[in-house]
């Protein structure tokens, strides 16, 4: 093995374990820092693949922003919650059950239809494309986007904020 796909390897397993950590931590400060390491460690897949946009794009939307925004929401609404309420679901076999089956459907798809597809030569002009599709067809729902995690903020700050 070389030394980029051991990286990868190591890599990978502490993304895939921040993201189980995230799921099954009962402290939910501790899940939003586990989740923007999860973020993190996908940005490093990212570069470790030789997509440096993707990276960049990752850090600073993911763990710039959105992660950002979760602990800010959950640090200024932290009296809200009631610390005695029970934080378990009692639905959580059923829950497991079906993430699991779907995992299997989405494995099982992608492998009969994106696994082909992935082997055939992009082209030259696709990130071309992927750039242009960003900076014109999709930039009204980027903006939207943008407004919506405004909102969430100010929201947060307003049901937290004290009276």
């Amino acid at each position: 093995m070389s030394l980029p796909q051991i990286l990868f390897l190591v890599v990978g397993v502490i993304t895939l374990g921040a993201a189980v950590a995230v799921v099954t931590s009962r402290n939910v400060l501790h899940s939003a820092f586990l989740l923007a390491l999860t973020f993190f460690g996908v940005a490093v897949l990212y570069v470790l693949l030789d997509t440096p946009y993707l990276a960049a794009a990752q850090v600073l939307v993911y763990i710039g922003a959105i992660s950002v925004l979760i602990i800010f929401a959950i640090m200024l609404s932290r009296k809200v919650a009631a610390p005695h309420l029970v934080q378990r679901n009692s639905q959580w076999l059923l829950s497991l059950i079906v993430a699991v089956l779907l995992f299997g459907v989405l494995a099982y798809l992608t492998l009969q239809a994106a696994w082909p597809a992935a082997k055939q030569a992009l082209g030259v002009d696709a990130i071309g494309g992927l750039g242009e599709a960003f900076v014109g067809t999709y930039a009204l729902p980027f903006e939207v986007v943008s407004v919506v995690l405004l909102v969430a903020l100010v929201g947060a700050i307003i049901i937290a904020r004290e009276r």
